[in-house]
């Protein structure tokens, strides 16, 4: 029996059955006005592979959302989440048909895969955003097609099946990493942490962002997996195993090619540059 068949046995089983007595959810939308709200599938970059086994996601290469409707117009709008940076996760949650998936708990590659998807469901997938030659700095608007952006799938296996967790040989000190991909929640922790860090030290001038991103990255170094140990040697690590273990980190991580064409009006440049999410992106003009 289904999920949704032993549903309504919960809700039809009563010793009462007239009609009068028995429980009915309509679809008001679809009997009344002949409207359905579409459900199309994503594909996920990750295609389960770093998942539990025995949650949803594990080796699941889509996952179904609904369109984007007013519901999800007000969820952009709200100011407590914006507040609280949780709308992307909120508005994900919303449009995901499995409503038993944590989103936070998802890759970032396999959120952004979601996030561009909703978004296209919802004002259509051209996009206009200005954008900067890298030639000669000049900003222009540009339009672009989101249907275009290429899918990077999860061609590296994790050191054991259902696991976030991945392994690589330091060049110049031989250290065996084991490493994991950031999800939503790290994500969101990692610049927490650096927001927190620069009103503290507001006279810093120097951003941690590559040892951040290591350390967050980073689960164990030669089988240790102390956080204090492993942050004292990723600050003293070799800038070219820092360097090479990024570069493969970022070459491997599954997501969305965010990287696209641009002609520059100014210098007539052609330049691949990364695709601006601007608010422009969930709030189109035009």
């Amino acid at each position: 029996m289904t999920d949704r068949a032993k549903r309504n046995e919960i809700f039809s089983s009563s010793d009462d059955t007239t009609p009068e007595k028995a429980i009915q959810k309509q679809d008001v939308t679809k009997d009344e006005f002949g409207w359905e709200v579409p459900v199309s599938s994503v594909p996920v970059p990750s295609q389960g592979k770093v998942y539990p086994v025995n949650t949803a996601l594990h080796g699941v290469d889509t996952l179904d959302i609904k369109a984007m409707t007013a519901h999800e117009e007000d969820i952009l709008t709200s100011r407590a989440l914006i507040k609280k940076g949780m709308v992307i996760s909120y508005l994900i949650k919303s449009c995901l048909i499995d409503k038993t998936i944590d989103v936070d708990n998802l890759l970032v590659g396999d959120r952004n895969a979601l996030m561009i998807s909703i978004r296209i469901t919802g004002y259509g997938s051209d996009y206009g955003a200005k954008v900067t030659c890298p030639e000669c700095d000049h900003t222009s608007p540009q339009r672009f097609n989101l249907t275009d952006l290429e899918i990077k799938r999860l061609e590296i296996d994790p050191v054991s099946p259902g696991e976030n967790i991945f392994s690589f040989e330091l060049p110049v000190t031989k250290k065996v990493v084991n490493f994991r991909f950031l999800t939503g929640k790290d994500e969101k922790e990692m610049n927490t942490t650096l927001e927190r860090r620069k009103k503290m030290f507001p006279d810093q001038k120097l951003d941690s962002v590559v040892t951040s991103q290591l350390e967050n990255a980073i689960i164990s170094i030669d089988g240790i997996t102390d956080k204090n140990k492993i942050n004292s040697f990723i600050k003293n690590m070799p800038a070219f195993d820092s360097r090479k273990l990024r570069d493969y980190i970022d070459s491997n991580e599954p997501g969305i090619d965010m990287s696209v064409w641009m002609d520059c009006p100014s210098c007539d440049a052609t330049s691949r540059v990364s695709l601006p999410i601007g608010s422009e992106f969930f709030w189109p003009r035009s």
